[in-house]
């Protein structure tokens, strides 16, 4: 979730695309993604860059449109609906980037949503949106130098976890809010430097198996934090390397299959089980810079914030995920 610079580095990107990522060619009966189609539109010159995906039962999607601060709901037609935006604050200075941005957002079983706000102010961690929308409640704050990035809520622990992209870790806050400390650190989440422009450490997260999972852009690697009974973290693993560009990602279903956006390059990869990977979409499906992943039924969901594109093209993507038993 970064706002890159343009300059010269997307004719840089468009070769590196296809010179660093050569997966592991892909397997009869694994699952497959088709009739990706386009779903929504955004105006990047807005700041409409969608950044990360919660869903609702009927599948209509709740976005963080990062940069314009707001949280809107995608219905099955396309159709938009404003439900909250993020205050101003004066004289942002978030790590990175500068601007306030919106980040993760997840929804819980009562409907309730929320959503990491990175600023470089005292505004800067987790906020709460009722429902049907309205003003926003921060509940936890989380220091000005951190940029939370990928949200997870564990409802039955009743804590969220944070990924922190500039301090490289992930912070631990209670549902109902309040004091947030450090879960789990470690080399395996910081940032290297080694983006283009931008450092990124821990990214993206989910919870998973009695895990949770979190990507590392800079890295290139997906890692496994096994949660343990007390609640603490276990030993960091790292289960997958060489994704480059990996922002968010989404389990399929229950084993450790995933769907991964490679932002920097504008693909999204099934890492397998084994830490292998394929590419299963890329830019002439309709991807532009993807950054989340999400999955409803069979219906997979990509948000594009097509940070460095040119011409942008922020949207929401969706195609059909066959696993071979339709």
């Amino acid at each position: 979730m970064f706002r890159l610079p343009r300059l010269a580095t997307t004719a840089t990107v468009a070769v590196a695309a296809f010179t660093l990522l050569v997966p592991a060619a892909a397997s009869a009966g694994e699952p497959t993604l088709t009739d990706p189609r386009t779903v929504a539109n955004f105006s990047f010159d807005a700041g409409e860059t969608p950044e990360n995906i919660a869903l609702e039962p009927d599948g209509s999607a709740n976005l963080t449109l990062a940069h314009a601060r707001q949280v809107v709901r995608i219905d099955g037609h396309g159709t938009h609906r404003l439900l909250a935006v993020l205050p101003s604050v004066p004289n942002p200075n978030t790590p990175g980037i500068g601007s306030a941005v919106v980040t993760g957002i997840v929804r819980a079983k009562n409907g309730t949503l929320y959503v990491n706000y990175a600023t470089g102010t005292n505004a800067t961690g987790i906020w709460r949106i009722g429902p049907h929308g309205g003003t926003p409640v921060q509940i936890a704050q989380l220091p000005a130098d951190s940029l939370p990035n990928g949200l997870a809520l564990d409802e039955k622990r009743g804590v969220f976890y944070v990924a922190d992209s500039a301090r490289g870790l992930v912070w631990r806050v209670p549902l109902k809010g309040g004091t947030a400390t450090i879960w789990a650190a470690g080399s395996a989440l910081q940032p290297i430097g080694a983006g283009v422009g931008y450092e990124a450490g821990a990214n993206g997260i989910k919870l998973h198996g009695d895990a949770v999972w979190v990507s590392n852009t800079d890295r290139r690697t997906l890692l496994r934090i096994p949660v343990r009974r007390d609640g603490t973290a276990g030993t960091i693993e790292t289960r997958a390397t060489g994704l480059d560009g990996i922002d968010d990602f989404a389990f399929t279903g229950k084993d450790d299959t995933v769907l991964a956006a490679l932002i920097t390059y504008s693909t999204i990869a099934q890492v397998r089980p084994n830490g292998t990977h394929t590419v299963v979409l890329t830019t002439p499906d309709g991807l532009s810079n993807p950054t989340a992943v999400a999955l409803h039924d069979k219906t997979v969901y990509v948000t594009n914030a097509s940070y460095f594109a040119v011409p942008p093209n922020p949207n929401l993507l969706t195609a059909h995920l066959d696993n071979g038993k339709d």
